[in-house]
């Protein structure tokens, strides 16, 4: 494909920046596409570029996976809204706090890290997972929800990718398997976590952010201008417990584990993220349904009602997950992930293979808005690199994987990035501007551990 397949994502991200409209800049990202891909077909251009936009949003919503995420994403909403409406989150902050667990903002943050890093199964559930315990705590202590977005998102993919017995390690398996190595797929992949760079300076900054309780760039700009809003607090009902809240999560986390296990016929690292998230999502909101049933100050009607008002708060976040979905697979068809994996040539000098795929792999996440799309695209391509000219395995793959996550925690179209907003309870644009620096400051920290890792390795 030629060079005017990276022009849709760049279009995108432009919008973003100048309109602050991530719904218009995916539609009009997506549309783009589609014209080029038009360009190469038959027929009226301009008529198949507005049928097929629509089609390609019905063929991305209607694929199994996708629908799953999307409904999963909905009804978090009601999750959400079912805690809240019951106290159930004012409970909670009082409980931790009376325990002794939540005193400080420091306490806050590392309940909220490593109640991530705890659940490494699947990245959604982990920013779920960290995003609702941790909400009302942020709100107590005055810290932003966009420090919060920061944490939870900083924390679940590097972990994922570092702690490999889950869907993420399967998959990137499934990739490798299909070549011939010297060393086995296994070993490759487990060596890689050494050299995965950028996953860890990531961990080590979000650690020092709660650490010291030091933020900066816009970040600190969003804390400072911070303003306690009506919140979850301010809507406790009398005689709430934090069973109204905690038993949902941990039905959640329990469930989440067992489907794991039973999607992968006894191997959670086999088992579907996608429907395994679902399952246990549902399964949470039922618990949370008869929980405020039976406690007789909600009726069914009022408990409908309040569902179908959470799931409505977080219909425009939705919106932008199906549209990140619609585009990654419209460029997909475009080619822009192989031409930009293309740009890798065989100029280099040795020690420069492994910091450029690592860029490489940065650039097609971040205009992609998917890292494992980037898996997909460069693993293909670094496993001949490695067998041409001898390359580190693991070093090569550690790059990759850790340029897919650095570029997709930069990306105003990731969905990932949404995901997140969705847990924190933050603008989605807020989150990326925030976390972008630390983002940016840990990849450069990397590229330059690439780079003298392969001058010392090479």
């Amino acid at each position: 494909m030629s060079w005017y397949s990276i022009l849709p994502p760049l279009i995108a991200i432009l919008i973003v920046f100048w309109r602050k409209e991530v719904i218009m800049a995916l539609l009009v990202a997506v549309a783009s596409s589609e014209f080029l891909l038009a360009l190469n077909g038959e027929g009226n251009t301009l008529f198949f570029t507005f049928i097929n936009t629509i089609e390609r949003v019905i063929e991305v919503a209607s694929s199994p996976g996708n629908s799953r995420i999307l409904i999963f994403s909905v009804l978090i909403g009601a999750l959400l809204a079912y805690i809240r409406e019951s106290g159930g989150v004012a409970a909670t902050v009082n409980l931790l706090m009376n325990k002794g667990v939540a005193k400080s903002k420091r306490q806050v943050g590392y309940l909220t890290m490593f109640s991530g890093i705890a659940v490494f199964i699947e990245s959604n559930l982990s920013v779920l997972t960290s995003g609702i315990l941790s909400r009302g705590l942020f709100d107590k202590f005055k810290m932003s929800r966009a420090r919060l977005a920061y944490i939870i998102d900083s924390t679940s993919a590097p972990v994922c990718i570092l702690i490999l017995l889950n869907g993420w390690g399967a998959y990137v398996l499934g990739l490798l398997g299909n070549y011939e190595m010297e060393e086995s797929a296994v070993s490759v992949l487990w060596g890689s976590i050494g050299y995965n760079f950028y996953a860890i300076i990531a961990l080590l900054i979000v650690f020092y952010t709660i650490t010291f309780d030091k933020v900066h760039g816009p970040l600190k700009q969003a804390e400072e201008n911070f303003e306690q809003q009506e919140t979850e607090l301010t809507e406790e009902v009398k005689g709430s417990k934090a069973r109204y809240m905690l038993v949902p999560l941990i039905t959640l986390i329990g469930s989440m584990v067992g489907f794991m296990f039973w999607t992968g016929d006894g191997d959670i690292a086999s088992g579907s993220g996608s429907k395994s998230v679902l399952y246990a999502t549902i399964l949470a909101c039922v618990v949370a349904y008869f929980l405020m049933i039976s406690s007789r100050e909600f009726t069914h009607h009022k408990l409908v009602d309040i569902g179908f008002k959470g799931m409505g708060e977080l219909l425009p976040l939705v919106s932008i997950v199906l549209l990140s979905l619609t585009l990654g697979a419209s460029l997909k068809d475009l080619g822009t992930g192989v031409f930009v994996a293309g740009l890798v040539g065989d100029f280099l000098p040795i020690y420069l293979v492994v910091p450029v795929l690592f860029l490489t792999g940065a650039v097609i996440s971040f205009t992609t808005g998917t890292s494992w799309g980037t898996f997909a695209i460069l693993i293909p391509i670094g496993v001949p690199l490695i067998q041409a000219l001898g390359l580190p395995p693991s070093l090569v793959i550690a790059a990759i994987l850790g340029g897919g996550v650095f570029g997709d925690h930069c990306s105003p179209i990731s969905d990932t990035s949404a995901v997140s907003a969705i847990a924190s309870g933050c603008d989605l644009l807020t989150h990326v501007k925030t976390q972008m620096p630390y983002a940016l400051f840990g990849g450069a920290l990397t590229f330059i551990a690439y780079l003298v890792t392969s001058i010392i390795v090479l």
